[in-house]
């Protein structure tokens, strides 16, 4: 069999195999279908909508509530993982989700549900600290030492603030947060989904007043790395994709069509667009979890806090 390559989610549907059959039965001879790059765009499956509030409540200098509103279109994506951090960092915890029904046809995307959420959590954060006068990754370090004693006690929390806290402080090390050379603006995020914690710094500098990403560090605790290399390059790719959908891969519909059906208005990121990046695992016995997706969720938003440090402008939508 011939491999298809890469699906990133959408191999998960069957559609184009069912319809290879279906013509096959009907003309009674062996078929092959293929889409043009216009059908496969136009008739495709996309990644759903999404819309996060988010608000917390803060005393005596401590977080003491957090309050997680999405509406998305055909799923109910938080609904799913609601034992994901903060959960057990903040003591009065609450998310709730609205699922409104659309015919245009959605499905799993690189990262499924934390993709996009990672950016407006971590985000959050982010402009949560700056108003406690706190640092972003002191602050991050501090809920999860609250987590620690509720992670015991409820199994439905489903990270490790252990794990969380070893990779954030090992991004930090590596990147030499809070110590950047004049003219280079940090930014941070930390995320744990696919059973694997993740802590990434964006580093961003002003090139002909526009922001530009010059180095991604990322902290990796997988469990046991099988194969270096190849584990390497699963990091770097979902960190590259992850910043891509970031800044660019806008796509929109008019009457149920989408906006772009080819890469002439597709925007994708480009090869002297993608950052160095420089990949530290944990070393661990634990058995292998997720990799080819976890290093995803985080990119966006240690970009995003990064490009504020650089222009002062906080951003609450993607693409960039």
């Amino acid at each position: 069999m011939t491999r298809m390559g890469g699906g990133f989610g959408r191999r998960l549907y069957g559609d184009f195999a069912l319809e290879a059959a279906e013509i096959s039965k009907l003309a009674q001879k062996p078929v092959q279908v293929v889409y043009t790059r216009e059908d496969d765009m136009s008739a495709g499956i996309y990644r759903p909508a999404s819309k996060y509030k988010i608000r917390a409540a803060v005393k005596n200098g401590r977080v003491t509530g957090y309050r997680l509103h999405e509406a998305a279109v055909n799923s109910n994506m938080y609904g799913l993982i609601p034992h994901f951090f903060p959960a057990g960092a903040i003591p009065n915890y609450r998310v709730d989700t609205l699922q409104f029904d659309s015919n245009i046809t959605t499905g799993a995307w690189r990262a499924p549900y934390t993709n996009f959420l990672a950016f407006a959590e971590q985000s959050f954060f982010d402009e949560l600290s700056e108003l406690m006068g706190a640092d972003p990754v002191q602050l991050r370090l501090d809920l999860l030492e609250n987590a620690k004693p509720v992670a015991a006690a409820d199994e439905r929390i489903e990270y490790s603030p252990e794990r969380l806290q070893g990779v954030i402080r090992l991004a930090a090390e590596k990147a030499g947060w809070g110590k950047a050379p004049e003219g280079v603006f940090q930014g941070f995020s930390a995320y744990y989904s696919h059973n694997t914690h993740v802590a990434e710094v964006a580093e961003v500098v002003m090139s002909g007043g526009q922001p530009r990403i010059q180095k991604i560090f990322c902290a990796i605790d997988c469990g046991i790395v099988v194969n270096p290399l190849a584990a390497r390059n699963q990091a770097e790719g979902g960190i590259i994709d992850g910043i891509g959908h970031a800044m660019y891969g806008e796509l929109t519909f008019q009457d149920g069509l989408p906006s772009a059906n080819n890469f002439d208005r597709f925007r994708l990121i480009r090869m002297t667009e993608a950052p160095e990046i420089e990949i530290h695992f944990v070393e661990s016995d634990i058995a292998p979890t997720g990799l080819g997706e976890p290093p995803l969720p985080p990119a966006g938003g240690a970009v995003a806090n990064a490009i504020y440090r650089a222009t002062g402008k906080r951003l609450y939508k993607q693409p960039f």
